[in-house]
């Protein structure tokens, strides 16, 4: 049995995103929130939410979170906010503001 959760359009970049879900990929979900939740990096906030859906989304479809595992925990680029920055003599300085897609797989090894 799965249980998925996808959170869209996060405002944190994806790089970050990914530094703090590399962390926690090889854990159980369960042990991974309980890291997620004393990790200083601002990141980890996003995850520890998506992290909580799924869980409470497993727990409704009648599985045991003793033993699931992560099937797929993926961090996908998302579309980027073109913004700018006044410069120097009526210049522009553009940049972009990169946003995330959070999608989190969880198994049991069970078939439906």
């Amino acid at each position: 049995m799965e249980a998925t959760t996808i959170q869209r359009y996060i405002h944190t970049t994806p790089r970050k995103l990914r530094l703090v879900a590399d962390m926690i990929r090889q854990m159980t979900p369960t042990r991974a929130l309980d890291v997620l939740r004393v990790t200083p990096k601002y990141a980890a906030k996003d995850l520890v939410k998506a992290l909580q859906t799924v869980l409470a989304n497993a727990k409704v479809a009648g599985m045991d979170l003793d033993n699931i595992s992560f099937k797929k925990l993926e961090i996908d680029e998302s579309m980027k906010m073109r913004r700018f920055r006044a410069g120097t003599r009526g210049r522009v300085k553009p940049f972009k503001r990169r946003m995330a897609h959070i999608r989190i797989v969880l198994s049991d090894g069970r078939k439906k």
